[in-house]
């Protein structure tokens, strides 16, 4: 499978969330969509990164956007998470891995000389008709939240609602 791009549609999905929800690309059509992959629960850059998406929520859903989190955590490690850390947004479970693989964000990566497979931190832009806008591979938390805020700033006086 070729590696996504800016243009393509975002490919479909339903996984189940914290609380005993599910999400799909079919709820959230008409929105548009942060969705970022991150590793995993409970670790230093990930929990960083949670806590700046729970603490720009607001921010974000004044530029039309709604957030949601992915990781192979399990439904109770993902309950655990918000609860421990306040999180106001949907954190998916991808236990099997396959949306990972359909987004290709599960890839080599390597740690102290160790080479193993993981999720490479990467956030997609979607606009409300389901296409990919932006793409931030292998993201840095700290500026992330800046990144995203232009990208919707500049998606918005495009002509996007």
């Amino acid at each position: 499978m070729s590696e996504l791009k800016i243009g393509d549609k975002a490919p479909e999905f339903r996984l189940p969330t914290d609380g005993g929800e599910d999400i799909s690309t079919t709820a959230l059509k008409g929105h548009k969509v942060i969705l970022y992959f991150y590793p995993k629960d409970n670790t230093p850059g990930c929990t960083t990164q949670a806590c700046s998406f729970r603490d720009n929520l607001d921010s974000l859903s004044k530029l039309n956007a709604k957030v949601v989190g992915i990781s192979k955590d399990s439904v109770k490690k993902h309950d655990n998470f918000k609860a421990k850390h306040g999180l106001n947004f949907p954190l998916a479970s991808d236990e099997e891995g396959d949306v990972c693989e359909r987004y290709g964000v599960w890839k080599e990566k390597s740690m102290y000389g160790k080479t193993f497979m993981g999720i490479e931190r990467t956030t997609f832009l979607i606009d409300e008709n389901g296409i990919i806008s932006q793409i931030w591979r292998k993201v840095k938390v700290n500026d992330h939240m800046d990144e995203i805020r232009t990208a919707l700033k500049a998606h918005n006086s495009v002509g996007g609602s």
